[in-house]
């Protein structure tokens, strides 16, 4: 086990003991501003992940976690807590695919990831894919809470399988839940939940041929109309790769916040599509140039 830095915020303090349990790991971490540039206030975490590396970019600070183990395995379970103090502002993301391993049956694994952030902070969450092996079963939970000022963005990649060993949608079950609260006030909530076996996923107005699917979130009270024009002439200015069709939309959610759908026959489209989505937003609402470091 590995641990930084002790005394945390009650919002995020997690007992020793609670480690200890069979399976599961932990990340805490708590951001701030200090003299303009954000810092790594305070972090806690158990094996295998942790962060592997934080780093200043112009202001903000770049964070990079690292699973030290093969991946999610039948009975793990993952929870991770950001909290971004005022003013605060981080590009999250990790070294590599998230990749969920087979499970028994009545099996499974899981992630729980929340965000916490404070007035005028900013989350860029930008995660490398999901990647569900054959037999896999994950059950993958994001709360954001956000208060005045604050923003938060994420774009997530979900593949089918190993698809160079053949593996398309062999997997079980994936769940994916978002909730996304402005102060008390729940603003967006996505239950989201695939079973190959038991739903036809190649039907027309379903996935029809496409295997890969991307979305992008930003969620913030500056979110308004003109965001939404911005991402969407952006879409209709992406040229699909050769062999790689991409189709995608982007709408308004009921409050705060928009979110763009794409699908694709592959993950470096759709991972290039949400690079370019991020660029357009950073530039719109954080009135930021793209940030260009990741692979």
């Amino acid at each position: 086990m590995e641990s930084h830095s002790t005394g945390l915020p009650a919002a995020i303090a997690f007992p020793p003991e609670a480690a200890a349990a069979a399976r599961l790991s932990v990340l805490r971490a708590s951001l701030a501003s200090r003299n303009g540039q954000t810092v790594m206030e305070q972090k806690y975490h158990t094996a295998p992940i942790k962060i592997a590396k934080a780093f200043p970019l112009d202001r903000q600070l770049g964070v990079i976690v690292m699973d030290v183990s093969p991946g999610l395995l039948d009975g793990d379970r993952y929870e991770l807590e950001w909290r971004l103090k005022r003013n605060a502002h981080a590009m999250l993301t990790n070294q590599s695919f998230t990749k969920v391993h087979p499970c028994l049956p009545g099996g499974g694994s899981s992630m729980r990831q929340r965000f916490d952030l404070e007035e005028n902070a900013v989350a860029e969450h930008m995660p490398e894919p999901v990647m569900l092996f054959k037999n896999a079963s994950f059950h993958n939970e994001t709360m954001v809470r956000l208060k005045a000022g604050a923003v938060w963005m994420q774009a997530d990649v979900l593949c089918p399988g190993r698809t160079l060993r053949g593996e398309r949608f062999d997997y079980r079950s994936f769940r994916n839940d978002l909730s996304v609260y402005y102060g008390d006030e729940l603003v967006f909530s996505q239950r989201q939940r695939i079973e190959p076996a038991k739903q036809v996923i190649g039907a027309p107005g379903s996935w029809d041929e496409m295997t890969h699917w991307g979305t992008y979130y930003l969620f913030s009270d500056r979110v308004g109309a003109a965001h939404l024009e911005q991402l969407q002439t952006k879409i209709d200015s992406f040229a699909s790769p050769i062999g790689h069709r991409i189709i995608a939309g982007a709408s308004l959610t009921y409050r705060y916040g928009l979110v763009v759908s794409a699908g694709s026959t592959a993950a470096w489209p759709l991972q290039q599509l949400m690079r370019e989505l991020w660029g357009a937003a950073r530039t719109g609402i954080l009135d930021l140039p793209p940030l260009c470091w990741l692979h």
